[in-house]
């Protein structure tokens, strides 16, 4: 029975036909073979199905709970977590001198995607911890890395990021955690933090008998005063236990209760209710932000794949139900049985909606993970303009696909009988954390496209070149090649007219120029998936994916034109707008 995850095929073409993980450089150690890669891709394909899926549900109707002692979960929380330590799961991609696999990103990034389609609320404990323990790798000293890094990469502590504040949401420069310095002992400068930080997923819990808090906080001046923005951020390591076995200063001021993500305990942290909580800064005082970025962009990717995944199994789901349910009858035919779902032309349009919107949000996740193992300096400045459209096309185009998942179900979708009830209100929650749709629309146009003076795009181009012009010499592929190239002409015409207008009134319709980019470059993605397919066109497995690039490029690509139509307008009618309008 088909339970959703990532299937052995669908996995085998991503990440070797099209992305060809073997032939990425080694990290620390021989060159993968395809062998080695795929025997870690089945033992997170496996360990998803045994360790993470069982408790989907349970963890869902079962949130976390607060008492006196602190966040109580699921004992199957706590056990999937162990399991996914013990294997190495939380190492893989760390170096051997941490004791590390040194697996690629792109592995290790499907290898998540197959716990994140099981269970994405124990996924996410995972996802954060091991960026948490890069981040105190990548900047930390050594004996920050030895006391904090290391006890996270080998699973037995979890770790977090505290940012957002209750009055300052995503304005991180409005913070107002206050670092007062302390002096400095064998873990470096040494601070006491008084503040509160709100949305902290896995904030408290019992999983471990550990937690790695790193928080942004602002280093008071001479004055008392707290520095103004975003430049006067630092980042401190904050355990919830000590060295020294006490309890540190950091306390549960309550739990957030989601739509979903249920059994992620997301917390309300006061830190310094007894006086301030201990905390080691990273790194130079004031590069908190920068530093942080780091984690954030792995998060966003993170975020992607999990909102991909979701769609994903609930595209596989539906393809299931369709296949065995069987109600009404065919547009012309009275009466006689009743036929399948999937033989209804409206179905399949809903599955191939489905599957473009799914398998086209995973596969630019993995592209982007490759581009991380590439490490050149051509790479870093795509992954840059890529990183806000994996963020936010995979959730917001992924929900769309978990609706449509509902669907295909009719009423029975929309009960708690079925997950893909649950898998929506899951994927509800993409388009908001880790920077909304609108937040990573403005870095897109503002950071990316207008003030990088166009270098990432001008590699975009190449490689959307490169791409169609091998898609025009394949009849099969060349209709869809002249639909690509008039797709990116139009977008780089619609920046040039932004380059000219004033001031912030190029910024006032950035959500749909993000859209309309975020479509050029998956049908990008399509085509170039489809260039490996047309190889075995009569393989109904390399069907499907021509099938799906048909249909990305036939219903889905002509949107462009209309989205980037409106943003090439510079329509005031929404910036414009008085407050009493609404």
């Amino acid at each position: 029975m088909d339970d959703g995850l990532l299937t052995t095929r669908d996995m085998a073409f991503l990440v070797h036909d099209w992305l060809d993980a073997a032939s990425l450089p080694p990290r620390g150690g021989e060159a993968l073979s395809r062998e080695s890669v795929d025997s870690v891709l089945e033992l997170a394909e496996q360990g998803a199905r045994d360790w993470f899926l069982p408790h989907y549900r349970e963890a869902d109707r079962h949130e976390p709970t607060l008492d006196e002692a602190g966040v109580h979960v699921l004992p199957a929380v706590r056990e999937a977590l162990r399991r996914y330590a013990e294997v190495g799961l939380f190492s893989a991609g760390f170096p051997p001198e941490l004791g590390g696999m040194a697996l690629p990103y792109l592995v290790q990034s499907a290898l998540f995607a197959q716990f994140a389609a099981a269970n994405i609320a124990t996924a996410g404990y995972a996802m954060l911890t091991i960026a948490n323990a890069r981040l105190i790798a990548t900047f930390g000293s050594a004996a920050q890395v030895d006391a904090y890094a290391r006890p996270q990469i080998e699973g037995r502590w979890l770790g977090t990021m505290c940012l957002s504040e209750p009055q300052a949401g995503s304005s991180l420069g409005d913070i107002r955690t206050r670092a007062e310095p302390e002096g400095e002992d064998d873990l470096g400068a040494r601070y006491r933090l008084v503040g509160n930080k709100m949305w902290i997923s896995g904030g408290d819990h019992d999983i471990t008998e550990n937690i790695v808090h790193l928080v942004l906080a602002k280093v008071p001046g001479v004055d008392g005063a707290l520095p103004e923005g975003s430049k006067g951020i630092s980042l401190f390591i904050v355990p919830k236990v000590l060295p020294d076995g006490r309890r540190n200063d950091v306390a549960v001021a309550g739990l957030n209760h989601k739509m979903g993500y249920r059994g992620t305990a997301n917390c309300l942290l006061n830190f310094g209710e007894r006086g301030g909580a201990i905390g080691w800064r990273v790194g130079e005082l004031g590069q908190g932000l920068p530093q942080m970025f780091q984690m954030m962009n792995e998060a966003r990717i993170g975020v992607g794949l999990g909102a991909a995944m979701l769609a994903y199994r609930g595209f596989r789901l539906s393809v299931r139900y369709a296949r065995e349910r069987r109600q009404g009858r065919l547009p012309g035919v009275r009466g006689g049985a009743p036929v399948l779902l999937v033989k209804h032309p409206d179905v399949r349009r809903m599955l191939l909606e489905q599957k473009a919107y799914a398998e086209g949000a995973v596969a630019l996740c993995l592209y982007c993970a490759r581009l991380v193992d590439e490490e050149s300096a051509e790479s870093r400045s795509l992954l840059a303009l890529l990183t806000p459209v994996a963020k936010t096309w995979p959730s917001e185009f992924g929900l769309a696909a978990s609706d449509t998942a509902i669907q295909v179900h009719g009423g029975y979708g929309y009960t708690r009988d079925f997950d893909v009830e649950q898998l929506y209100r899951d994927n509800r929650l993409n388009p908001i954390h880790e920077g909304t749709t609108g937040i990573q629309a403005l870095d897109l146009l503002g950071r990316k496209v207008l003030r990088d003076q166009g270098s990432g795009l001008a590699i975009a181009g190449a490689r959307i070149a490169s791409v169609r012009d091998r898609a025009a010499a394949v009849p099969a592929l060349a209709a869809h090649a002249v639909a690509l190239d008039a797709a990116w002409a139009q977008t780089l015409a619609t920046i040039a007219v932004l380059e000219r207008t004033p001031g912030a009134c190029a910024f006032d319709n950035a959500t749909p120029f993000l859209r309309a980019f975020g479509h050029l470059v998956v049908a990008w993605l399509w085509l170039d998936q489809a260039l490996v397919a047309v190889r075995d066109p009569a393989d109904p497995f390399c069907a499907g994916k021509l099938r799906a690039c048909r249909y990305f490029f036939e219903c889905e690509l002509p949107k462009i034109a209309v989205w980037l139509a409106f943003v090439a307008s510079c329509s005031d009618v929404a910036a414009a707008a008085d407050p009493e309008t609404f």
